[in-house]
């Protein structure tokens, strides 16, 4: 982006938090495609979303205003930032939530959800940290409570007041004359939205609605033990509600990232081992790193161990998610046969191959070699 960001915001380059946020949704409600009708409404809603993706997060924000340079989009909207998913369906970002917010506006339609809805983000994690546990803080975008109202969507000397249009009752009745006489039918009331009160001088800052689009910075402790795919149930923390009506929940379904030593299978561990052929036919005590940092698992490997022999050592596997058990660890031996020996190695093997009775191709010396080409 060419343009300053601050600029694009029109707030100071010593801005708090506060005033980046409030400048964004400001400018947001006037530039969203939904009401902004203008052909460049669209790019210049897209360019206000990237400056406030980087003047609200604190490295990005440090980086631009030390080098006066945008950090490389492959980091995302920061560090912790994670892609949301509706669970009703569907991607969502910032534009969708102001879509969100402008329908969901107290008189625009008979047809709005009070209650806020679920909303799921998938957790990325490496299995050292599931076997730890860890605290991560993600970053997404919901419709949180209006910080100016506190969720009431009252403004200054605003009150709840019946709603004219249905006095209260949150239906209103229609009338239609046919030829077989006059028929009434019941439906939702559009001005209160059935709930039979309407807001007298609303919240400048949501327009009565009682939250408005925010990007949101939670702190999720996942335990450890935790299994790919199993979820996290964050109460309160997804799509606030209408004008104090209960939020919903965050759901986060944590995905664990395949490890390059290990393979997790329920609560057990396996690992490959290479040992020599020496110590696969005398037995032999080896260490290997577990799955702790600083972890050291002392593997007793039995003698005449067999290539793809498993040994198992108890106790050394993940942590059973709850519990302060650990599953068990499975070492798959593997056998290493040298590819070059050294004289002395060669012969001890030779002398070996004789003691058991067993046949081997002798080396050839050159000697060997010329006497082969004369007979």
């Amino acid at each position: 982006m060419a343009q300053d960001l601050y600029e694009i915001l029109e707030v100071d380059k010593n801005a708090s938090d506060d005033e980046i946020k409030r400048a964004f949704r400001k400018k947001a409600r006037t530039l969203h495609p939904d009401v902004n009708k203008s052909p460049d409404a669209e790019d210049r809603f897209k360019e206000l979303n990237e400056a406030y993706d980087v003047l609200s997060d604190p490295s990005k924000r440090n980086h631009y205003d030390r080098y006066g340079t945008v950090p490389g989009a492959a980091s995302g909207p920061g560090a912790g930032y994670v892609d949301l998913e509706d669970l009703f369906g569907g991607g969502f970002g910032m534009g969708d939530l102001f879509s969100s917010f402008f329908g969901g506006g107290m008189g625009r339609s008979a047809n709005v959800r009070r209650e806020g809805r679920d909303m799921g983000v998938g957790l990325t994690l490496t299995l050292e940290e599931v076997a730890a546990g860890v605290k991560k803080e993600i970053i997404y975008d919901r419709l949180a409570p209006c910080p100016e109202c506190d969720g009431t969507g009252l403004g200054e000397d605003g009150e709840e007041i019946t709603c004219p249009e249905c006095d209260g009752t949150g239906r209103v009745v229609t009338v239609q004359h046919t030829f077989l006489g006059d028929m009434q039918s019941a439906t939702t009331c559009p001005n209160c939205q059935g709930s039979g009160v309407v807001i007298e001088n609303p919240c400048p800052e949501c327009d009565g609605q009682g939250r408005v689009p925010d990007r949101q910075r939670l702190s999720v402790e996942i335990p450890a033990g935790i299994h790919d795919g199993q979820q996290l149930r964050m109460s309160g923390y997804g799509e606030a509600g209408i004008r104090g009506a209960e939020s919903g929940d965050l759901i986060v379904t944590c995905r664990i990232e395949p490890n390059e030593y290990f393979r997790r299978e329920g609560n057990d561990l396996h690992v490959t081992t290479v040992i020599s052929m020496v110590q696969a036919a005398l037995g032999a005590d080896i260490e290997i790193d577990g799955i702790f940092e600083d972890e050291v698992v002392q593997i007793k490997v039995p003698k005449g161990c067999q290539y793809g022999q498993v040994v198992k050592v108890k106790n050394h596997g993940m942590p059973k998610y709850g519990s302060d058990a650990r599953g068990d660890l499975y070492a798959h031996i593997e056998v290493e046969i040298p590819k070059r020996l050294s004289k002395r190695e060669r012969e001890l093997l030779e002398e070996l191959a004789e003691e058991m009775g067993e046949d081997f191709a002798e080396a050839r010396t050159p000697l060997k070699k010329l006497r082969n080409m004369f007979n």
